[in-house]
């Protein structure tokens, strides 16, 4: 018998399958659960019955409900999967810490206002419940290649981090999260950010901005810098600054990581697999999280 008992809020229909309105994120939680022999799902929800019966002949789950907060008052969950859309994680989190849910997987962004972000903080803190969210980039081969490289000192000490993308809340929260994996989670000391919402656009129920700037410091004196909008997009995604060298990762297919290390003359290709996109990241999430 598993030592967890798994509960989905959120069932929707896989990615790229017929009226899938968005990625099928709660498909690929489930792939992780199942892979771990220490979690079982036993429960799912979603108010689309017909999406949480489809999802239980794809992946399992023993009781189906349509309201999640009868699934959190009968199951005695030990972890919860969140895959909704981003105004209804708030409420989601607090209600699944308060019924004592030992963690919650939640999928980015966090929350749509920073007041609800800290909600849900303080009832997990309050409640004993660990609060993760699915960034999975950070178990990709590329970049954990390129942190590997980091830690072996193949460009010196790290001075700066930089990354750009097309916005903050729907891509730019991974970038934040590897620049912290690159620097050791070493926690911010300051941040300075500005966004332009002329030419916004939403996504997923969620505001963006056109353009956006964030330049901020870590405690251990490293300098970064993520640029969001149509004007930030270079041709790498992340670079990472050493005293003795730079890395690249993301620049393109053909060359997803490239390093000019110590005593190097030119760029060099690093072989690695795979590039900076893949689901099977966020089953490894998962087992991670188990």
């Amino acid at each position: 018998m598993a030592q967890f008992k798994v509960g989905i809020i959120g069932c929707g229909k896989p990615w790229r399958s017929e009226g899938a309105t968005g990625f099928g994120m709660s498909h690929a939680h489930a792939l992780g659960y199942i892979e771990s022999p220490d979690a079982e799902i036993v429960a799912l929800s979603d108010i689309v019955a017909e999406n949480a019966k489809a999802f239980q002949e794809l992946r399992g789950g023993d009781r189906i409900y349509t309201d999640y907060h009868e699934m959190l008052a009968t199951e005695g969950l030990d972890i919860v999967s969140i895959s909704t859309w981003p105004h209804l994680h708030a409420q989601m989190v607090v209600d699944c810490a308060e019924a004592g849910v030992r963690a919650v997987h939640c999928e980015k962004p966090m929350a749509t206002t920073f007041g609800d972000c800290k909600r849900m903080v303080e009832a997990c803190k309050e409640n004993g419940a660990q609060l993760t969210f699915n960034h999975q980039r950070r178990f990709l081969p590329v970049f954990r290649k390129a942190k590997a490289l980091i830690d072996e000192g193949a460009i010196g000490e790290i001075e700066r981090v930089e990354g750009n993308c097309p916005d903050l809340f729907d891509w730019g929260t991974h970038w934040f999260d590897m620049m912290f994996m690159y620097n050791n989670e070493t926690p911010a000391e300051w941040v300075i950010g500005q966004v332009d919402m002329r030419n916004h656009r939403v996504v997923f129920g969620v505001t963006l901005e056109g353009q956006g700037l964030s330049h901020f410091k870590f405690q251990n004196g490293v300098h970064g810098l993520l640029t969001t909008g149509g004007g930030s997009q270079h041709r790498m995604l992340n670079r990472i600054i050493g005293a003795e060298g730079t890395i690249e990762v993301g620049l393109n297919d053909e060359e997803p990581l490239r390093i000019w290390g110590k005593g190097q003359s030119h760029w060099h290709k690093v072989e690695v697999e795979g590039g900076i996109h893949g689901m099977d990241a966020v089953q490894l999430g998962v087992i991670d999280l188990v």
